[in-house]
């Protein structure tokens, strides 16, 4: 398949169901290189479907391509491309971001002399170049936040799905993980998020999805969103958000 041709992320009819139905035949589809939002209300099925195309929860029903890539029948094939930040990472305490870097990377297969070269950008990047050797014990949350995802970056994936990555940063911390996201997406990389803070997908996203009872209830730029609800052309993200959520039906998706 030819890869300029093919979207990061396609999802047909995905569907899980646990004691209710968490996502339902969810339909979905992010662009090569763009920043994408899916947003919805607490127990909306963001998480889990985000988990579901990581490789980490099983559907029940549907499909999942990435660049290409049947997840469900080549999943190791599709997991080498895609990195996952849960919104709560997991850090080996008693190693250094450094030592954590260059384990992360050596599962992943990346040579070591470009492994040192690209934990030493993240690590500048991310604010975390002078505490390169403390232990990862003696980090705050954000800190351990910004350690994660230079673990999540450091095989360079071509997909980067985040869940919650600005919880627990400061405003500092956080402009530079916004400001990462936006140079990875200038770079090529796809990028999916979700967030609880509406101006941060506002400003960042190329598009937006609203995901409620685990169905797409609306998608599109600020303006086609503006559009679909009929509000002005100043309305925030936030106005539009509340609008379509409790509206609590699909309102159209932007082609």
């Amino acid at each position: 398949m030819n890869e300029q041709n093919t979207d990061a992320l396609v999802i047909t009819e995905l569907t899980k169901i646990f004691e209710k139905t968490a996502v339902d035949a969810l339909n979905l589809r992010v662009r090569k290189g763009e920043l994408y939002a899916l947003l919805g209300p607490n127990g909306a099925g963001k998480t889990t479907t985000l988990r579901m195309v990581a490789g980490l929860t099983a559907p029940d029903a549907g499909q999942i391509n990435i660049f290409g890539i049947d997840a469900r029948r080549n999943p190791i094939e599709a997991k080498r491309i895609v990195a996952w930040l849960p919104d709560d990472p997991m850090l080996y305490d008693k190693l250094t971001p450094l030592e954590y870097l260059e384990f992360i990377a050596g599962l992943w297969g990346v040579a070591a002399p470009v492994a040192q070269k690209r934990a030493d950008d993240l690590l500048r990047l991310l604010g975390l170049w002078d505490q390169r050797n403390s232990r990862c014990e003696g980090f705050s949350r954000g800190m351990k936040q910004k350690a994660a995802l230079a673990g999540a970056l450091i095989h360079e994936p071509k997909l980067l799905i985040l869940d919650e990555p600005l919880t627990g940063l400061d405003a500092a911390a956080a402009r530079q993980v916004k400001d990462l996201l936006q140079v990875r997406a200038q770079m090529g990389a796809t990028i999916i998020l979700t967030t609880h803070i509406l101006e941060v997908a506002e400003r960042l996203a190329d598009r937006i999805g609203i995901i409620q009872h685990g169905k797409l209830r609306a998608e599109g730029t600020m303006a086609e969103l503006r559009s679909q609800v009929g509000t002005a052309g100043g309305s925030s993200l936030e106005d539009v958000f509340l609008e379509i959520v409790a509206g609590g039906h699909d309102i159209g998706i932007a082609a």
